[in-house]
């Protein structure tokens, strides 16, 4: 798919004018390197910055190909010679400034076109292939491209920059924000997909949005339930893989990768940043908890809790989800000790009681 972007960046900046906002310290020497962008220390290439906060990812912080990395000062000495430390107090919350002043518009909703709809509802610079239908009452968006043989039916909204492919059907009232879609993908009624991910910095002065940068690729014969939401990347992309299921009323959170051939059932939640490998299945109510990582095949019973990594090819069960034969022993010893209870009190209700009965006026 084409690498396209959604929102306009700001910069270049010098390490020097980036310390600046926030009293950050940098080697003498290091202060004219020029960053053009920010993006994930495994991503991040030598004109980007990144940052290193958390000890979970100190392999990706010594791996980074980074130009700058923002770290604290016990981080400091782990940063690559290739890359200038800035050393900063907190890192993440110095790191969300940085992403804001590049992208000073990411922070809420994009507008779909830059001067108000006329005509059909198609922005004139939309591209829009012969045989592609859209339904009166739809929103084409500024520099979006609509492939032969989609539907947009209406009342549904494609955002700017918008890539659909061909033979896809867009259901009424749906909208596809910073998204890149693929061949015959099908979106059911109010999806959602694109808007930003629930990322916040938080602390005893309030509650700083996170800018949302990224986008959702989604790729070849995907279908999406009505009324399922999926958030676009924070850094890096969303993912939805080629041919995986996905019910009604999911949510799905921001930098979440899916595989190939997943089946997501109703109403399961999939917190930002975990893996799913492929044809992986979670049943109904499911949740799934940030950057976990479930391998290839395995399936999730419902109302399950995926806390931790799971194995492929396994069968899981129970809060927080495990094995399901030992989440099933589990179920079945305590409905045995609930029966034995219940079995062991009787007599003693029959014979007199049990003590607690009601006194009647």
């Amino acid at each position: 798919m084409d690498d396209v972007r959604f929102f306009e960046r700001a910069g270049p900046f010098s390490l020097n004018e980036i310390a600046g906002w926030f009293d950050g310290q940098i080697e003498p020497g290091d202060g004219d390197r020029v960053v053009e962008d920010v993006a994930t220390l495994q991503l991040a290439g030598p004109t980007q910055i990144s940052f290193f906060d958390n000890p979970k990812y100190a392999v990706d912080l010594a791996a980074t190909g980074a130009g700058a990395c923002v770290v604290g000062p016990r981080g400091a000495g782990h940063v690559p010679a290739s890359s200038a430390a800035l050393i900063v107090a907190k890192p993440s919350v110095a790191f969300n400034e940085i992403v804001r002043r590049f992208y000073p518009d990411a922070a809420r909703p994009a507008r779909v076109w830059d001067d108000a709809p006329a005509g059909n509802g198609v922005h004139p610079t939309a591209i829009v292939d012969a045989g592609a239908v859209i339904e009166p009452g739809a929103i084409v968006g500024a520099e979006a491209r609509i492939g032969r043989g989609t539907r947009v039916l209406a009342g549904s909204v494609i955002g700017r920059r918008v890539q659909i492919g061909r033979d896809c059907s867009i259901g009424p009232a749906a909208t596809v924000l910073h998204a890149l879609v693929g061949d015959r993908v099908i979106f059911h009624p109010g999806v959602r997909i694109g808007q930003d991910g629930f990322g916040f910095a938080m602390s005893a002065k309030g509650h700083a949005k996170i800018p949302q940068i990224g986008r959702v690729i989604i790729q070849d014969d995907v279908e999406v339930g009505a009324n399922t939401t999926i958030d676009r990347g924070a850094l890096r992309d969303t993912v939805i893989g080629e041919g995986t299921k996905i019910d009604n009323m999911v949510q799905i959170g921001h930098n979440v990768v899916i595989g190939r051939h997943c089946v997501i059932v109703s109403q399961v939640g999939i917190a930002g940043s975990a893996t799913l490998g492929d044809f992986v299945a979670i049943g109904g109510q499911a949740g799934v908890m940030n950057h976990v990582t479930i391998g290839d095949g395995a399936q999730v019973a419902t109302l399950s809790a995926v806390k931790e990594d799971l194995a492929p090819g396994g069968r899981y069960g129970g809060v927080p989800a495990r094995p399901a034969r030992e989440w099933l022993k589990e179920v079945a010893a305590l409905q045995k000790l609930a029966r034995d209870y219940i079995a062991e009190r009787r007599p003693q209700e029959k014979a007199g009681g049990n003590g607690h009965e009601r006194e009647h006026d």
